[in-house]
């Protein structure tokens, strides 16, 4: 990643919470330690953040906290043709006349534009989403109601009695921050604390992951192994992987990269 690019990433990270570490900028960047320390000592000399023990922070410090990791400009940037393949396959799963539940994400986003030639019933918490299917697509469009979170360009809302309740659907699908043993993975306790409700509300679940997710772990579980029926990664997933899945009784779909998906286990 060019020095120009990580600059924009650490920027971004510190206008939306009151402290960023170097971990997570190394997480957010792909960088090393070393490199991420001479970016903040860099923007630190410019003016641009303000150097601190262990990371940096903002200049003016937000009034308003965004969510735990990495923005959605930075995630759509990244194994864009993985999240593509993994998208088709999700959209081949669905029928005209499905209503579906679609979690904000940048691989849940890529099933967009598969979905520009459905008809079907969408309910979602991504603003970007709802934008583009109600401008190409003929599929009607439900928003979840809450607050906006730049960033991740997803609407939340910590509150029981909201629109989520009196959706009911056949499918729900999302992303996640990891996979593993104990289940889904995620970043932010609002995170879970919203999506846990979506869950609730669908008779299956099915998990859009590329290969990368398996190896990733986080502090938050948001739902055990098998709540999930479907998850749906690229050719590249592990033989371990697909063994973990296989034990909880998980179907597998391996979708290749440029080519047609292949059911491996259920």
């Amino acid at each position: 990643m060019h020095e120009k690019e990580r600059h924009k990433i650490i920027l971004s990270a510190v206008e939306e919470r009151p402290v960023v570490t170097v971990v997570e900028l190394c997480n957010f960047t792909g960088a090393s330690e070393a490199t991420i320390r001479r970016d903040i000592a860099t923007l630190d000399q410019d003016e641009q953040l303000r150097r601190v023990r262990g990371g940096a922070e903002a200049i003016s410090p937000p009034q308003f906290v965004g969510l735990a990791g990495r923005p959605f400009s930075v995630n759509e940037k990244m194994r864009i043709e993985e999240k593509q393949a993994i998208a088709a396959a999700a959209v081949e799963l669905c029928e005209d006349g499905d209503a579906i539940i679609i979690n904000g994400g940048t691989t849940t986003f890529s099933m967009v534009h598969p979905l520009a030639s459905r008809r079907m019933q969408v309910f979602t918490n991504s603003f970007p989403i709802a934008e583009h299917l109600l401008k190409h697509s003929r599929n009607t469009v439900m928003l979840s109601g809450g607050t906006i979170y730049r960033e991740q360009n997803i609407i939340l809302s910590p509150f029981e009695n909201d629109v989520t309740r009196n959706f009911c659907a056949k499918l729900m699908f999302m992303g996640a921050k990891g996979l593993g043993p104990l289940g889904l993975m995620e970043a932010d306790p609002l995170l879970i604390q919203a999506e846990q409700k979506l869950i609730g509300q669908a008779d299956e679940l099915v998990v859009l992951a590329d290969s990368t997710k398996f190896d990733q772990r986080s502090s938050l579980v948001l739902c055990p192994l098998h709540r999930i029926t479907t998850v749906i990664t690229d050719d590249q997933v592990s033989d371990k992987a697909a063994a973990l899945l296989e034990a909880a009784d998980v179907t597998l779909i391996v979708a290749q990269v440029g080519g047609a998906q292949q059911t491996v286990a259920s």
